[in-house]
């Protein structure tokens, strides 16, 4: 078999930004002091007269990102998952979301698999704060075409959006020539009938895994690729929890308040079924390897298939 392609999310988001650059002289890219990891460095150097390093004041950051849209830019702002959402969240809402400006707010190095940076670093909180900010479209891409066709729907859409990206390269899978990538809508990847896994992010590849794990032991799973968290596409979920009864969500974030909280507040009112959340419960991270970190937070393809199984079969 021939050796899969692996790009990290955050490379597919600098290179599409270069790339929009060409095309949309209004667009205007903020970074704070992290353009080399956020891959904001590729825009900046095509385009050093739209690109502004403000140095670590993510606070001032997103207030001048807002003053910049009110004349019309529209402006990519990135950091750490965990400053760009957690330093800076007074602004985001009050200065963005509230007036509705068009500022996305670009984060990478979310999730735990950020890795040996640990747990001051490993933001499993940014989508639960963000989902709670009126406005505020929430997108988490899992590869590097999907990313690609973010970053241009980020830049289309009208008011502030919210895009998750990941430090670790993931596998890029969205090949088929007829990919679509539409807010809110998301994407059957397999089809099942006994249970249906919800995943969002690197995870989703993991869940691929998976799936096939269970079709070995005759458990047919449905996996449903979430790309937009806010808005949910309730109607893609409610079908899913008619036609397999069950449900397990998959994220690399807290099970508080992200992607598991989203469709159980979804299928909860059109119909409810019992639902398993993998992710992290209630705990900080931790140093370590990111790969190691996802077999014990059981987001690898081995703890998604064992904890699905043992959902299955009612253990």
């Amino acid at each position: 078999m021939p050796e899969v392609k692996k790009i990290a999310t955050r490379v597919s988001y600098g290179k599409a930004l270069a790339e929009l650059g060409e095309i949309h002289d209004d667009i205007v890219v903020m970074d704070a002091d992290l353009a080399a990891s956020t891959q904001t460095a590729i825009f900046g150097k095509k385009f050093p007269d739209r690109f502004f390093d403000v140095g670590i004041q993510e606070g001032n950051m997103m207030g001048i990102a807002a003053g910049l849209a009110t004349t019309g830019k529209k402006v990519f702002a990135s950091s750490f998952a965990m400053f760009a959402t957690g330093r800076a969240y007074e602004i985001i809402r009050n200065s963005i979301a509230y007036p509705m400006l068009n500022v996305k707010v670009c984060a990478s190095h979310a999730g735990v698999s950020v890795g040996e940076d640990g747990a001051s670093h490993q933001c499993i909180e940014d989508i639960a704060l963000m989902r709670v900010v009126p406005h505020m479209v929430i997108i988490q891409p899992a590869d590097d075409i999907e990313t690609r066709a973010a970053v241009k729907a980020a830049y289309e859409h009208n008011g502030p959006v919210y895009l998750r990206l990941a430090r670790l390269a993931s596998p890029v899978f969205n090949t088929d020539p007829d990919y679509k990538f539409e807010f809110g809508k998301g994407i059957s990847l397999r089809d099942g009938s006994d249970v249906t896994i919800v995943a969002s992010g690197l995870p989703v590849t993991a869940a691929m895994e998976a799936c096939d794990m269970l079709a070995a032991d005759g458990i047919s799973a449905r996996l449903i690729n979430i790309h937009t968290i806010k808005p949910i596409d309730e109607d893609i979920l409610v079908k899913a929890a008619k036609e397999t009864g069950k449900i397990v969500t998959v994220e690399e974030h807290s099970v508080i308040g992200g992607l598991g909280g989203a469709v159980c507040e979804a299928i909860t009112e059109r119909c409810p079924v019992p639902v398993r959340r993998i992710g992290i419960r209630d705990v900080f991270g931790e140093s370590g390897p990111a790969l190691e970190l996802y077999k014990k937070y059981g987001l690898d393809a081995q703890g998604i298939y064992a904890q699905t199984k043992e959902f299955v079969e009612g253990k």
